[in-house]
């Protein structure tokens, strides 16, 4: 029998932490009942694995009522709406297409402006167009009021662009930090806090800057303030401070990174689950990281299931980066679900069809689970042949640059050779043991999950290195 809330409590599942935060902030019902219901959303929506259903007797009128409401609210906070409404103006702005109605709507937003908005470049940029449209009908009244507008705040107009300007410089230096370690982005670190706590800024750029301070952390593996600035921003998004949906989202995955980086495994996947709680661009991208989660937590069942629920998202998109990130993860998924030949052959089959976006986008992360594979069922020669054929050890020397650098693909290479009689024992001692002294304060956690992994196949070696999965 269908439940008779089945709409409503689809729709207040898919409600986030903070997006209730705030309407419980700014809520004023009189009616208790409704209050309760808004209440138990609250509570619910902070659950993973937990529910407290909806009181079926209370009247259904006020359940819509209260979802009506809900939506409302968050449409007039919805800083994405407002800029499809900023580019749906400027549009018809640049057509000679606006509505008398629309213009009253226009002037009203600029009479009534208090800056900073999120997106307030793009809307200065709207009324600078809207300028040049009101002064060639000869409007001269309604031109005075937009001439003064964009006098009063071009200083911070041109702040904003050159800040976005400098913080373009940064997210490439960042990227290339952590796509191959070619420069430094340390020193944008002090200047991307003063953006993110700068009022005066709009939500937009301080934003950006929040995220790629971040990332700046994560490249030097420096989390010991992030718990601060996340704070801050807690407080922002619970205020409605730079809400949508998308944002917000965006913002329990970044979380999620972080915890997942301190080694908090719990609070990693509580927000990695409300990362995915709603299906943006990056989906397919957050749910690939949640997985990454879920199967260093050994919860790789549970991985398997959410990515089977992500299967058509993974098959329709254009991003092969998030494609192949997608199955290498699902092949570790079977893998730790003892499903070593659906394995194998998922990789092999996806291989044939993609050979060449998988050699240009993410050949690492595949080929380190389909090498895994193989090594877990000791095909040691299929695995030489692959990795001759397609020359990953030569690939992976220029690899090694990486912040995030584990030396899967070698240490398979190296185990594999010894397994085939190519290399001595002493030789692969040695060549493991200088890898380890060199890195073995940076890759202390990646290091271990790798030698736990190769311990079955070559223990006799593993045992005596001077550091292995059983020391402190």
């Amino acid at each position: 029998m269908r439940n008779k809330l089945q709409k409503f409590t689809e729709f207040a599942h898919s409600l986030l932490p903070h997006e209730m935060q705030y309407l419980l902030s700014v809520q004023n019902l009189e009616d208790p009942i409704r209050l309760a219901i808004l209440q138990r959303i609250e509570y619910n929506s902070r659950q993973i694995n937990q529910f407290t259903p909806y009181d079926p007797d209370v009247d259904k009128r006020k359940y819509s009522h209260l979802k009506n409401w809900i939506q409302e609210r968050l449409e007039e906070l919805d800083v994405d709406r407002h800029f499809e409404w900023i580019l749906d103006l400027e549009r018809k702005v640049t057509t000679d297409s606006i509505l008398p109605s629309e213009e009253k709507d226009l002037l009203r937003a600029i009479r009534q402006f208090r800056s900073p908005i999120f997106f307030f470049t793009k809307f200065y940029e709207l009324i600078q167009n809207y300028r040049h449209f009101l002064l060639i009908r000869m409007r001269y009244a309604d031109h005075q009021t937009v001439h003064e507008f964009l006098e009063k705040y071009q200083e911070s107009y041109n702040h904003s662009k050159r800040v976005n300007e400098q913080l373009h410089l940064a997210t490439r230096d960042i990227i290339q930090q952590y796509s191959d370690n070619s420069t430094e982005s340390i020193q944008w670190e002090k200047w991307l806090v003063q953006i993110f706590y700068d009022a005066q800024l709009d939500g937009y750029t301080r934003y950006m800057a929040f995220v790629r301070f971040v990332f700046v952390r994560f490249n030097y593996r420096k989390l010991d303030d992030l718990s601060e600035k996340f704070d801050s921003m807690d407080q922002l998004l619970a205020k409605g401070m730079f809400y949508s949906r998308r944002i917000l989202l965006n913002y329990y995955h970044i979380r999620m990174l972080y915890h997942a980086r301190l080694r908090q495994t719990e609070q990693a996947v509580y927000y990695g689950y409300l990362a995915i709680r709603g299906k943006t661009h990056d989906y397919l991208f957050y749910v690939n990281n949640l997985s990454a989660v879920l199967l260093r937590a050994g919860r790789a069942q549970e991985a398997m299931v959410m990515m089977r629920n992500a299967t058509t998202e993974m098959r329709e998109t254009k991003n092969f980066y998030n494609k192949i990130g997608f199955v290498a993860f699902y092949v570790k998924a079977l893998l730790r679900n003892q499903l070593l030949k659906n394995a194998e052959s998922y990789a092999e089959t996806f291989l044939k069809a993609y050979e060449k976006e998988i050699l240009r986008y993410r050949w690492h992360t595949f080929f380190a689970a389909y090498l895994e594979a193989l090594i877990r069922q000791r095909q040691f020669q299929k695995m030489l042949l692959i990795i001759e054929k397609y020359r990953l050890l030569e690939k992976e020397r220029r690899y090694e640059s990486r912040a995030d650098y584990t030396p899967t693909i070698f240490w398979y290479a190296l185990t594999a050779q010894y397994k085939e009689g190519l290399l001595e024992k002493n030789q692969l001692r040695q060549k493991l043991e200088q890898f380890i002294i060199t890195n073995r304060q940076d890759l202390k956690p990646q290091m271990t999950e790798l030698l736990s992994e190769l311990r079955p196949l070559i223990p006799e070696i593993i045992q005596y290195l001077p550091f292995h999965p059983n020391s402190n």
